[in-house]
């Protein structure tokens, strides 16, 4: 291990290894911590991308993609469906764990050295560097770096200690692998019963294998239980023990992502759509910024909160539009009884409006707000007054 190093990043997952692999290439000395005793272990993550992603990051190769969905059908409370199908994929089914380990070999090719097993537990920021006190196998390591990189995902104490505030608002995701039976489309259930202001979902992944699970403000657990339990009476899942994760999801971004020789990036700034709670490719958008403000810095010998506050600009001027669009639309839809959605599915459905979304050109699987605005447009075309009654949503 060298004596000083350039950058510390927190956090081994994509936004962490996609940082120190983009300043690692760059010529800087980059050490990363994982608390994980290897890459690959994150587990509630249903790891779907969109074809945007797929285009401005190549590395994401053949190996890592499990299936790829040009099509969904959507339950509401009382199982009405609406199919979204286009001829083209629009979405990618990832195999997490392995993208998180392709990434990481790629950054250690480029030079980035790990450490795994290891916590960061305090980050102490002078005027001419940082120190990160590490706990490992019951010893404590004392690192130094010019920056630091926090990328430890949703829930780390660290941002709130270095006084950059809490994420505001989030939810829990539970997800488990389970057996299906001749399932072809992705699945998502809408309604109170599932998921009380968020949704279900059956993804296919492998041939007889699915990703099953709830976002819930609360008792996820019981949410995706009875989830699972319902899909065994239809005969969708096979009946099985299997093992339960579960995740935070930000749903709203951190108040500040910079610091004096410190940044934040991925979860653990909140750079997570509101409406599905993915973040992959948001993540990886916001290291590749945060690598090039840092390097900039470095080079400059600056990496004061003046010069990494570019950092913050850019991510925001390209996030901060589509997470407001995407943050009030899903307070809207909290706010909706069963009856409302039943009511919203039927204008989807026999309005056209859910094939006319399916016909759009701009259609993204990354950029939700394109999505939403059109259905608004469409909506506001299409449906009488009153239609789905009165909605108010919080800001």
């Amino acid at each position: 291990m060298a004596g000083i190093y350039d950058v510390i990043v927190i956090g081994g997952g994509p936004a962490g290894s996609y940082t120190a692999g983009q300043l690692a290439g760059a010529g800087h000395a980059v050490m990363v911590l994982e608390q994980q005793d290897s890459a690959g272990q994150k587990k509630c993550c249903t790891g779907i991308v969109g074809r945007d992603c797929l285009a401005q990051f190549p590395l994401i190769t053949e190996e890592v993609i499990i299936r790829r969905a040009n099509s969904a059908r959507l339950f509401s409370p009382a199982g009405k469906v609406v199919r979204v199908w286009r001829k083209e994929p629009q979405a990618y089914i990832l195999d997490r764990p392995a993208l998180d380990r392709l990434l990481a070999d790629r950054a250690a090719a480029q030079g980035a050295e790990y450490i795994f097993g290891g916590k960061a537990e305090t980050i102490t920021i002078h005027h001419d560097r940082v120190d990160v006190a590490v706990s490992r196998w019951g010893d404590t390591l004392h690192l130094e770096a010019k920056a630091v990189v926090l990328a430890a995902g949703f829930g780390s104490p660290l941002a709130r200690q270095l006084g950059l505030g809490r994420i505001p608002d989030f939810a829990m995701g539970a997800q488990a692998e389970v057996e299906t039976r001749e399932l072809e489309e992705t699945e998502v259930y809408c309604g109170r019963e599932t998921a009380p202001g968020f949704f279900g979902w059956l993804v296919p992944t492998l041939p007889g294998r699915a990703r099953v699970g709830v976002i819930s403000r609360r008792e996820p657990r019981i949410c995706l239980t009875r989830l699972m339990s319902a899909l065994m009476a239809r005969g969708k899942i096979v009946p099985d023990e299997v093992e339960i994760h579960f995740g935070g999801i930000p749903l709203k971004a951190l108040p500040r992502t910079c610091g004096d020789r410190l940044l934040v990036v991925g979860d653990a700034a909140g750079q997570v759509k509101p409406t599905s709670g993915g973040g992959i490719y948001y993540g990886l958008l916001c290291a590749g910024m945060a690598a090039d403000v840092l390097h900039q810095g470095l080079a400059m010998g600056d990496v004061s909160a003046r010069t990494l506050a570019a950092y913050e600009r850019r991510w925001r001027q390209k996030l901060g539009r589509e997470l407001r669009i995407d943050y009030y639309a899903r307070r809207l839809y909290e706010r909706l009884s069963d009856r409302q959605l039943e009511r919203l599915f039927h204008a989807l459905d026999s309005r056209g409006i859910a094939e006319a979304l399916g016909k759009a050109p701009d259609l993204s699987f990354d950029w939700h707000s394109r999505v939403l605005l059109r259905m608004m447009r469409l909506m506001a075309r299409r449906i009488v007054t009153g239609g789905i009654g009165r909605m108010k949503a919080s800001p």
